[in-house]
């Protein structure tokens, strides 16, 4: 018993007081001696989350054109939801997204603004280039032969009884002074006048009268590409959008409803794309005299051939998903299961594609002209006016004016096909996202 008492008086127990001696106190470092005894702050947890910042709720981006090229951030960013501390934002449709990186692409956005304005501005060439005048105010009378004919007589020129010669008019009115004035357009040759005044050979170079020149049988050159542009983009836009709307119609009702109805039409559309198109064209053209319309009709029909191969894949893809089987069992109709939900994930390659089927058919149009079997002369068209400055090497600005238009024509709307493309690309904007 003895033996076991003083063993356990020998071990140090922590709840005892101890008595240190000054040695031990010697050899003390400041770091045994606590902190509170030197006055110092001892940091603790719920100190540190407390004095850590505060992260924002929202990442923020700055409004920069870095934003714009970094879609994937910026769609992070706008899926995060509102700021705290403003009101709620609206959510940005995929249309905006996809406008806003269009926008960003600075080569196709600013094309497509160059060439809506030069194509809205072809509408108005009446006003600036045109042998008519625009206004003129003649013995106390306003006139506006720019919207109505009027004969020379009414103006004192009795030997023109059928129109007036109104650069003549105006050379007249500005030597008399007797108050009478008159507003003649920038360029004052229309696309159909020839000009026999001159002594000159025709085709003729350019020249002050004439800044590009003229053809064979003495028409202004610029005057009739200028009325060209209107009538080749025209046409392209005409015949983009019927081709676009029976191939999607067609290629959508053989890729939803497949069966029956698909194999037979995919045998009809085989059978009818080996018909020859030139043989088509040339039939029709010794028959019927071709015109805008007739040859809208011509093209269209066999144009709807491959956008109708790629709708039915397309459609084919979509209504295997899962989103078309949830609208079927909340018993949506056909109708809205098209329209609605496959549609519009089909059109968006469908857009991709719709600059380049423009060019597509400027060059048919072009082609057909050049060959005879196009518009009918004395019609303003860039494959005629090609054809024209063959048949004339020697006058090279007859080849080289209307090839450099189409160029660059052809440039802008590449460059907008581009950036369109880039801009639906389903890699960085998807409407299943």
């Amino acid at each position: 018993m003895s033996d076991d008492t003083s063993k356990d008086e020998n071990i140090p127990r922590d709840d005892l007081p101890r008595e240190e001696s000054p040695e031990m106190e010697e050899t003390r470092g400041p770091l045994d001696k606590p902190q509170e005894d030197a006055g110092e702050f001892v940091p603790r947890l719920e100190d540190g989350v407390a004095a850590r910042p505060t992260l924002p709720l929202r990442h923020e981006i700055p409004d920069t054109d870095a934003e714009e090229r970094q879609p994937a951030q910026r769609e992070i960013w706008e899926a995060i939801g509102p700021k705290a501390d403003g009101p709620p934002q609206p959510a940005v449709s995929i249309l905006r997204k996809r406008f806003r990186k269009f926008k960003s692409l600075k080569r196709g956005y600013y094309s497509f603004i160059i060439l809506v304005a030069l194509y809205i501005l072809s509408f108005f060439l009446f006003l600036f280039v045109n042998s008519r005048a625009i206004i003129v105010h003649y013995n106390g009378t306003t006139y506006f032969p720019a919207f109505k004919h009027y004969s020379g007589t009414t103006f004192g020129q009795t030997d023109l009884p059928s129109e007036a010669d109104y650069r003549r008019l105006s050379e007249t009115i500005e030597g008399a002074n007797d108050g009478n004035w008159i507003v003649m357009p920038l360029y004052t040759w229309n696309q159909y006048e020839s000009d026999f005044a001159t002594e000159a050979s025709h085709p003729s170079p350019p020249s002050s009268r004439h800044w590009l020149g003229t053809d064979d049988i003495a028409r202004d050159v610029l005057a009739r590409l200028c009325y060209g542009f209107n009538i080749s983009t025209s046409f392209a836009l005409v015949l983009t959008v019927v081709e676009m709307l029976l191939g999607t119609i067609l290629g959508g009702l053989m890729g939803y409803f497949g069966g029956r109805l698909d194999l037979y039409s995919q045998r009809l559309v085989e059978i009818w794309s080996n018909i020859p198109f030139l043989y088509t064209v040339i039939i029709i053209s010794s028959i019927l005299q071709p015109n805008f319309l007739i040859l809208v009709v011509v093209l269209s029909l066999f144009g709807w051939i491959g956008i109708s191969y790629y709708m039915r894949g397309e459609f084919l893809r979509e209504k295997s998903k899962d989103y078309v089987a949830a609208a079927i069992a909340l018993g949506a109709s056909d109708l809205q299961i098209v329209f609605r939900h496959i549609l519009p994930n089909a059109l968006t390659p469908l857009i991709a594609r719709l600059p380049f089927a423009v060019i597509a058919a400027i060059f048919a149009l072009v082609s057909l002209d050049f060959l005879g079997f196009g518009l009918a002369p004395p019609t303003p068209s860039w494959g005629q006016m090609v054809h024209v400055g063959l048949q004339n090497v020697e006058a090279w600005w007859l080849v080289v004016a209307p090839v450099t238009i189409m160029f660059l024509t052809l440039l802008l709307i590449s460059l907008i096909g581009e950036a369109i493309r880039e801009a639906f690309d389903p890699k960085i904007f998807s409407r299943l996202r």
